[in-house]
């Protein structure tokens, strides 16, 4: 919703600007100009990065008009999939987690948290860590380090897409100009036309710089950012789970490690005390 509101305020603005100035908008249609800078952009970027940042664009492109996936009811059930799974360990053992985190999908404890289940990373993310706990590990400062190591690489990567698409945004000016400088070629060669003639040739090179700066500050640069800014907030989800191991491992008990984790989420998403409470105490039990 606000990302439309945003690409109609950018247009209405500068549209209605120049038509208000008495300009005509039939100068503006210039297919060549453009097809000199969003194809040059567009060869630049698959110049410039891996395939696996090109597919990451085209698959989290979308996050510009939903922004992060996340919302409060998605981390008050991750809060309660983490609060069972401490529960479970501290009542049983961790040798209990054992067939729950093996196959996760068949889990009934996680099959309890459908949206936690189905996010695939997330869950392989947790299982591997309590597969280490069911394997006997204890050191909760060395565990912590290699899921920081873990974390840095993953969040490394989500911003290589959102770096592309910002490095592509701040190419489209110099694009411009380029396609202007081929527009002022085409007039040279022309430069015996009459000035009617001449006067449409010019106005239509100079709609290359326009367009490679609009393109570039009005929407490319923006949505380089508000896709950084979607992995920001989606980088929390990881973290909350990492926060919560951490404190399990360190012998809290389960409503001490969810309370932990639930203090690292941002204020809009970030469930009160008394909210997890009450969902701890309506989860079910005998996993």
């Amino acid at each position: 919703m606000f990302f439309i509101v945003g690409v109609l305020a950018v247009i209405g603005s500068v549209i209605g600007g120049y038509v208000g100035a008495k300009g005509q908008l039939g100068v503006l249609w210039q297919p060549y100009e453009f097809l000199i800078i969003f194809g040059a952009a567009i060869g630049a970027t698959i110049i410039a990065n891996p395939p696996s940042v090109l597919r990451g664009i085209r698959k989290n492109i979308r996050k510009v008009v939903t922004g992060a996936k996340y919302n409060k009811d998605s981390y008050m059930e991750l809060l309660g999939v983490l609060y069972s799974v401490f529960k479970l360990a501290k009542t049983k053992g961790d040798l209990a987690l054992e067939s729950h985190v093996e196959k996760p999908d068949e889990s009934p404890l996680f099959s309890s948290f459908p949206k936690f289940q189905s996010e695939h990373h997330s869950v392989e993310f947790l299982c591997d860590y309590l597969r280490l706990l069911t394997l006997g590990t204890s050191n909760a400062h060395e565990v912590e380090a290699v899921m920081e190591e873990e974390l840095e690489v993953y969040y490394t990567e989500r911003l290589s897409i959102s770096g592309a698409v910002l490095a592509m945004g701040d190419a489209f000016p110099a694009l411009g100009i380029v396609a202007a400088v081929l527009g002022v070629i085409h007039t040279m060669g022309a430069i015996t036309e009459p000035p009617d003639v001449l006067g449409h040739l010019i106005g239509g090179a100079l709609v290359g710089t326009f367009s490679g700066i609009l393109i570039s500050y009005g929407f490319a640069s923006p949505i380089g950012k508000s896709m950084e800014a979607a992995f920001n907030a989606e980088a929390r989800y990881m973290m909350c789970i990492k926060t919560a191991i951490v404190a399990h491992m360190r012998g809290y008990a389960p409503q001490v490690s969810v309370e932990f984790a639930r203090k690292t989420l941002n204020n809009d998403v970030r469930p009160t005390f008394a909210e997890v409470e009450e969902m701890i105490s309506e989860l079910p039990s005998g996993w």
